[in-house]
This record gives C-alpha cells, structure tokens and sequence, in this order.
C-alpha cells in the first residue's frame, strides 16, 4: 500500500473552511481524518467547517464546539455520525478505548484532534491532514494510503 500526499494552500480562514467543506463531500462513515498542527493551526475551524457543511446538508444549523473539554462531540447526520475528537488532554491511549472511540472508527466518520495521543490505536487506513505555516496563511498536507486518497477525487481548485 503506497502513501501518497496532496497540497492544499489555505491563503485564509475561509480557503480552510472550504477544505472542509469539500472534506465533509467526499469522506464517510468508517473514514477518519488525523488533525496535525500547532495550537491555532486552523485544526479545529477546520472540522467545524466540515460538520457544519454536514449538518446543512441537512437543513440544519448547530452550534459547533471545540470538543477541547467534553473531549468528544457526536453529531447525527443523515451520512451517519461524525465524532469529533480532541485528545490533548488524554494521557495514555487506553483512555481513547475508555471514550468509545476506537469503536467509532468502523462506524462514524472521525475526526481527531492531536492525534499522536491515540499511540498504537491509530487505524491503519486513516488520512492525516497536516496543518503548518506558509506565509500569512496556511499549507494543508494530506497524506494517506494511495487508494484511499484516490477515493477523493481531484483537489479542488486553489
């Protein structure tokens, strides 16, 4: 299985809320998406835009908390369910098992903040969206099993 990458340039908050967006039309239940990046890199307006982008799909328009202190938010679409996790607080994996969310991995699109907490849990097939400095906005990186990426279609447009 060969790991393959693509680029997002992200010149600004809503360039990020539109990855989001083309995120949450292309990612399904039992997909999970690895946030990485410093504090204020953008992860967590990154997954509300893509739960929003779900919900409205919907008709419906919700409140998106950062999940930094109930470290778990589950959100009902007719997609199926998005959890969205934020695991800087957690210590020791076990306590990811402890929150339901390796189970969630199969049946619940997810996505997880500060993913390096999730040690050996980490599923396999999952897709990392990197988060760093470029300039005065940001450079997304996604990288993931080659198949996998596949699955999403062409990047949108810069």
């Amino acid at each position: 299985m060969t790991a393959r990458a693509l680029t997002f340039p992200l010149p600004d908050p809503d360039a990020t809320g539109a990855l989001g967006c083309w995120l949450a039309d292309r990612l399904a239940p039992g997909d999970v998406l690895l946030l990485q990046g410093p504090i204020g890199a953008g992860k967590t307006h990154l997954a509300r835009a893509l739960i929003q982008h779900r919900l409205a799909t919907d008709h419906r328009a919700e409140d998106v908390p950062s999940p930094t202190f109930t470290l778990v938010q589950v959100y009902d679409t007719s997609a199926g369910e998005i959890w969205h996790a934020d695991l800087y607080r957690l210590s020791h994996p076990q306590e990811v098992v402890e929150l339901g969310l390796d189970e969630a991995f199969s049946t619940a699109l997810c996505l997880i903040e500060w993913p390096d907490r999730l040690g050996s849990l980490t599923p396999p097939q999952a897709l990392t969206l990197t988060l760093t400095a470029d300039g005065d906005g940001r450079l997304a990186t996604l990288t993931g099993p080659a198949d996998r990426l596949a699955r999403l279609g062409p990047p949108p447009p810069p």
